[in-house]
């Protein structure tokens, strides 16, 4: 049985997002001054410098990798496919400007897969065992939403305990595809916020590609580290290999663990309550691991998503024949992935054969012939996937867009609904840019940029639940 992706998304009231890669642009000469310095040229980076560009200010970006993109990228090299590494979809194609602007750029945009089916063991689930973990997965969520009510505790102590031998298969799909960390360790009061993403949209040459695209005529400096921000009310300095930059305003759109750790040194500390909201948004681990088979060995349909009947952590999601080609991806996220990810790429690329293996025969697997992983912890310029919020710590997501002085924070982690998502990254670095052109006087609205409205979430129809996506990562 094949559950469709509205019915599967809608109990769930949520979908996270989930990043050689593309996205080329030419670096711009690094000036001395600017009106507004933007740190980190992701979607939430390059959506804050168009928005200052807009309002004619001069902005300059500065980003410490090689390309443009953030956890936006797209490898058009290794495969007969571009191959998003990073974030995967867009989402609320009524109101999401991205998808507008990718059609103006030439670019493709399209409906995500429709449908995910469940395999149990050798085979495909029948409808009636399909039905039972839809059951569970509704009541699952219906339970987190009650404890969310109370306290911001972890979703795993609010899960019901006769799930039976679906149990493990609810943890994967609400946790670790979801958010990219296990239900231990994320937070119920962040599950029940994320905002309805009921329709997916793909970008045919790759997300990656689009924020590339968007960002061309962004003036832009790569291989530029922030290596001191030095802030006050009035001004700031950005000290980077290239020289100082001095602005009247910063927009900072790193992952929530790169602030964490320290990797920007600032002249004045940052307020303990940002550090410590950083922290308690601390990025899940979601990697892919990619793999060609020619032939379609695996008997499956164009963009097929298989999850499997699990009970334990060590399992994953397989995204198979990647727009009509020969690719298939193997997702592995939460502690698993996190662990398996720090064995390397080799110990990543045998588990995906092992795993195809067990599910479809050795056999289906033998004639692999080629394969990439990606390992998003390691990445010294994101240290992660997606931000999840811990049991707790959902209210640091606010805690993030209060302004520094004459910084503002941005990017997936400082949405309070769209977290997790290309969406959210793009709309809290409009939101930012906003804020720092209030500041230096170059809006005259005297009304602070308001928080994204928070959509009244959908209650879910009794037989239906969210579909195991292969989304994170997310800048």
């Amino acid at each position: 049985m094949t559950m469709t992706r509205r019915g599967f998304l809608s109990a769930s009231a949520g979908l996270a997002m989930v990043p050689a890669f593309g996205g080329r642009a030419g670096s711009a000469p690094l000036p001395r001054e600017a009106d507004i310095v933007v740190i980190g040229a992701g979607a939430a980076g390059i959506a804050a410098a168009r928005r200052i560009m807009a309002a004619n200010r001069k902005v300059i970006v500065v980003e410490a990798a090689s390309q443009i993109g953030g956890r936006c990228q797209t490898d058009t090299t290794t495969f007969d496919v571009p191959f998003d590494r990073g974030a995967r979809w867009m989402h609320n194609p009524e109101t999401n400007p991205m998808i507008k602007l990718a059609r103006s750029a030439g670019l493709e945009v399209m409906p995500a897969p429709s449908g995910q089916k469940i395999r149990i063991g050798r085979r495909n689930a029948r409808a009636g065992e399909t039905e039972e973990f839809l059951a569970a997965l509704v009541r699952a969520n219906r339970a987190i939403d009650e404890a969310s009510r109370k306290l911001d505790v972890s979703c795993a102590s609010a899960l019901p305990k006769d799930l039976g031998d679906w149990a493990g298969t609810t943890e994967f799909v609400l946790g670790a595809s979801f958010a990219g960390k296990d239900l231990k360790d994320f937070s119920v009061g962040d599950k029940v916020r994320a905002q309805d993403r009921n329709t997916a949209i793909a970008c045919r040459q790759g997300l990656g590609m689009l924020i590339a695209k968007l960002g061309e005529q962004v003036p832009t400096s790569l291989s530029t580290p922030a290596n001191r921000i030095s802030w006050g009310n009035r001004d700031v300095q950005v000290d980077t290999p290239s020289g100082r930059i001095n602005a009247r305003a910063a927009v900072i759109t790193v992952s929530t663990n790169v602030l964490a750790a320290g990797n920007i040194k600032f002249a004045s500390d940052l307020p303990k309550r940002v550090l410590d909201a950083a922290a308690k948004l601390s990025l899940g681990s979601y990697d892919r691991i990619a793999l060609q088979m020619p032939g379609n060995p695996l008997g499956l349909a164009r963009d097929d998503i298989i999850i499997e009947q699990s009970n334990s952590t060590r399992t994953a999601l397989l995204y198979a024949n990647i727009g009509g080609s020969s690719l298939c991806s193997i997702d592995v996220a939460g502690s698993f992935g996190r662990d398996l990810s720090a064995q390397g790429e080799k110990a990543m690329v045998a588990f995906a054969v092992e795993w195809l293996g067990r599910l479809y025969g050795s056999e289906a697997v033998a004639a692999v012939k080629k394969s990439s992983a990606t390992r998003w912890n390691a990445a010294p310029f994101a240290l992660g996937a997606i931000s999840a919020a811990g049991p707790g710590g959902q209210a640091s997501r606010k805690v993030l867009t209060e302004p520094i002085g004459c910084m503002y924070l941005a990017g997936e982690a400082t949405h309070e609904t769209l977290w997790g998502t290309v969406d959210g990254a793009w709309e809290s670095g409009e939101r930012a840019a906003e804020a720092a052109l209030r500041r230096i006087g170059a809006l005259r609205d005297a009304e602070p940029a308001a928080a994204p409205a928070v959509k009244p979430r959908r209650r879910a129809p009794p037989r239906q639940a969210m579909p195991p996506s292969p989304a994170p990562p997310m800048n």
